[in-house]
């Protein structure tokens, strides 16, 4: 048997795990790429391999970092307070949220000394933390023993006959993720006590492996909270109660409601601006990928509009240079997606003649010829702002010449508190990815490997250009929509499944397989026209004319 490993090349007589293979005394290795499929180091590799070990660089392995973590974070929680109710959430700078209840007083700093001192203790030990595959019914027999309710209605809609568990030190559950070989891996961490409940940050890959600076930014705070909120009204926490809505045939209500938020933060958005309309000369909108930023940047036209204010739309695609003066990234590319990739100064002084009252000609950009042309003149109407949308829009570098005292930024995302069941959050960046890769087929003919292939270094211009900005919004829109998963699961599903096995984008499509089977699917045929959704399934009011 011959395999090579990180370039080295062992010959092999007998099946041995992937562990046995090197020297990992440091844990600097926690998982690994063996022919193109993630693999925890306990995997035996029975035939010839290419393997690449990872580290905490590779995103991949965060993940499975952050599962661990969650599950040892249980496992000590289980230890101190046996009677303690945990959930995790995504949460501000890029953190976990675990809420604490049924402890029978208000979660105090001297409860997570005694979690912290805990896990310090399990990580010590080192404990080796094993799999196995047990029947649905043991596993659900194991969860409603252990008060995990939520775990046995999430095994329902699970087709498989078989759950997999974790082992450790005699504590067993399931992360739906890989898991570290034991828990002296989990070296890097920290806990914040963050009511009702505390905040777990870890290391990233987009920061070397290192945990980022914790930022508690109030405005996207306020945010999730009025997310926690929203999925209490709604009852739309985790996938089982979205599938008990359809199984109970209330998809329709159900659709209708969450559209109704945006309707909701529309008009309570159109309030605030016209609240202040004297004052706000440039409306601002920015957001991460798949956000929805079009088609709600559209319908915050015709908000507007109801109320009287015509707002002026410039776009700032019009203002890219030629690729020639466009900077390049590390790897010699073009990187569009940095600032400097657009022709700052025009754009400014746009703005500012405008603002001043004067007429100008506004460019449009050529994509195909690379070129400029110029449309015939405009200027300002009495109290008509100007609205931009575009990645660097939250970014004062873009516009210096105007005094913030005369902007309106909005942040747009979609913000959820989904999850797969109390333990397991899904993630809000593979949601955009679902929604980016649903709309790349089918309307950008860029195929699913395109898009998978691509998706982090889209991530990496998010870290570097938008959040850091984000906290300057005056105002976050959440674009999220419950049900969405409903409806694209059944495409983004058959697109993951023609990813091959032994295509390197097959770890990612592998992951995303894992949670978007277990939604039922509904019918598109009752979404509005103008949903944000439609953006990424098609026959948006925005992007459809009919011929009369």
């Amino acid at each position: 048997m011959k395999i090579t490993i990180n370039g080295q090349i062992i010959d092999r007589k007998e099946p041995c795990r992937i562990s046995e293979l090197f020297e990992n005394k440091d844990y600097k290795y926690m998982a690994a790429n063996v022919n193109n499929r993630l693999r925890e180091l306990d995997y035996i590799v029975k035939d010839d391999a290419n393997i690449q070990l990872l580290d905490l660089t590779d995103s991949s392995v965060t993940r499975i970092y952050q599962s661990t973590l969650r599950y040892v974070v249980l496992m000590a929680c289980k230890n101190v307070f046996p009677k303690a109710n945990i959930v995790f959430n995504y949460s501000v700078s890029r953190a976990i949220f675990a809420s604490v209840s049924n402890l029978g007083h208000p979660f105090l700093q001297s409860d997570l000394d005694k979690i912290s001192n805990e896990i310090n203790k399990i990580v010590e030990k080192n404990y080796p933390i094993k799999r196995y595959s047990v029947s649905k019914d043991e596993a659900e027999k194991y969860y409603s023993s252990e008060g995990y309710l939520d775990k046995v209605k999430i095994l329902k809609y699970r087709k498989e006959d078989t759950v997999h568990m974790y082992e450790c030190n005699g504590y067993k559950n399931y992360m739906f993720g890989y898991m570290l070989q034991s828990t002296g891996f989990l070296k890097i961490f920290e806990l914040k006590l963050y009511t009702p409940g505390f905040l777990i940050t870890y290391p990233r890959s987009e920061c070397d492996g290192e945990i980022p600076k914790f930022r508690d930014e109030r405005v996207f705070r306020n945010t999730l909270k009025e997310a926690n909120r929203w999925s209490d009204i709604s009852k739309a926490s985790s996938i089982a109660s979205i599938n008990e809505k359809i199984e109970s045939n209330n998809a329709l209500e159900f659709i209708n409601i969450c559209e109704a938020k945006h309707n909701r933060q529309l008009c309570e958005l159109g309030n605030k601006i016209e609240e202040n309309i004297e004052n706000i000369k440039l409306i601002a909108v920015a957001g991460p990928s798949s956000s929805g930023k079009t088609t709600f940047t559209n319908r915050l036209r015709i908000e507007l509009k109801s109320r009287g204010i015509d707002p002026l739309m410039i776009s700032i695609d019009n203002f890219y240079l030629p690729p020639e003066k466009c900077p390049k990234d590390k790897n010699g590319n073009y990187d569009f997606e940095h600032i400097d990739a657009l022709d700052r100064k025009l754009f400014n002084d746009i703005l500012v003649k405008l603002v001043q009252g004067e007429e100008v000609q506004l460019p449009v950009y050529d994509f195909k010829t690379k070129e400029r042309y110029l449309e015939p003149p405009v200027k300002l109407k009495k109290l008509q702002p100007i609205l931009i949308e575009g990645i660097h829009a939250l970014n004062d570098d873009l516009s210096p010449s105007i005094s913030n005292e005369y902007k309106f930024k909005i942040y747009i995302a979609p913000i959820t508190q989904l999850r797969i069941d109390n333990h397991n959050p899904i993630s809000i960046s593979d949601i955009r990815l679902v929604r980016r890769m649903v709309r790349d087929y089918q309307y950008r003919n860029t195929d699913c490997e395109r898009t998978l292939a691509t998706w982090q270094s889209v991530r990496n211009g998010e870290f570097r250009w938008i959040y850091p900005f984000q906290n300057n919004a005056d105002y976050v829109f959440n674009s999220e929509l419950s049900y969405e998963l409903c409806i694209m699961a059944p495409i983004a599903m058959k697109l993951l499944e023609e990813v091959k096995s032994d295509s390197p984008n097959f770890i990612t499509a592998n992951r995303l397989l894992k949670f978007l089977k277990y939604f039922i699917p509904i019918t598109d045929k009752w979404i509005p026209c103008n949903s944000i959704i439609r953006e990424f399934i098609g026959n948006s009011i925005f992007y459809t004319e009919d011929k009369i």
